[in-house]
């Protein structure tokens, strides 16, 4: 039956051969969930399902597929970036190549800014930023607020309250640095506050000021303020609703 329906399933996940996923590879396509429609994010996932690739359906779009992170804090977490040091990935890609994403998904990946912001438009979201740091030790910051306004906003950058052990890198920096509150850059679409271009010339798309503090989508400098400047190992960010809501 699988064999049947793979050509109408591979059409309607709308991201599949952008992230590299090949059917038999997803965790729920044969699930009875199936039958009651797709999870609208990870956390809606069941309890004790295992971490893995699995299709979501946010709001109003088309079917997606997503990786979740079923074993961290209680799991639901939906993973929205993954690099690593010795990432094949350029990251110096185009803002509609950032807004759909790229990558691949069993490795390192940009879900898509516009992906991003319809699943953060469902509920309240909370953010996780893990960190790898030089030691390879892994150190997170985590917002209890997180939501991207839409295109014609800038996919703007919205964080809550800081709590973590990779110290505040993303809010609490001078204006030159700051990363919350600001509208994401890509090399062909400058909405920072510097004169140049820092997408461009930061290599990658990101939340810039003038410049930055953070730097995660990068190929090898990948950066967490002071913890470890141009020399972390690798990062993730894992969004799910907030825990009040």
């Amino acid at each position: 039956v699988l064999a049947l329906l793979a050509p109408l399933l591979a059409l309607d996940i709308e991201n599949l051969e952008r992230l590299k996923v090949n059917l038999h590879e997803i965790t729920n396509l044969h699930s009875d969930e199936r039958h009651a429609g797709w999870p609208r994010d990870c956390s809606e996932v069941s309890a004790g399902s295992p971490s893995g690739i699995y299709v979501i359906q946010p709001t109003g779009l088309h079917p997606i597929v997503v990786y979740c992170e079923m074993n961290v804090t209680d799991g639901g977490w939906t993973v929205i970036q993954r690099n690593r040091q010795s990432t094949e990935i350029t990251w110096a890609e185009s803002w509609s190549t950032y807004k759909y994403g790229f990558g691949n998904l069993h490795t390192e990946y940009w879900l898509g800014t516009e992906y991003i912001h319809q699943i953060s438009k469902q509920k309240v979201y909370q953010v996780r930023f893990v960190i790898w740091d030089a030691t390879n030790s892994i150190k997170f910051a985590d917002y209890n607020l997180f939501s991207l306004e839409d295109e014609s906003h800038g996919y703007r950058l919205r964080l809550g309250t800081y709590w973590g052990t990779a110290e505040d890198a993303m809010a609490t920096n001078s204006a030159s640095t700051v990363h919350d509150n600001m509208k994401f850059s890509a090399k062909d679409v400058d909405q920072d506050t510097s004169s140049g271009n820092c997408a461009s010339s930061s290599g990658g798309g990101w939340w810039y000021s003038a410049c930055y503090s953070v730097r995660l989508n990068i190929k090898g400098a990948i950066t967490w303020g002071s913890l470890c400047n141009g020399n972390c190992k690798a990062s993730a960010i894992l969004i799910k609703p907030a825990p009040y809501c």
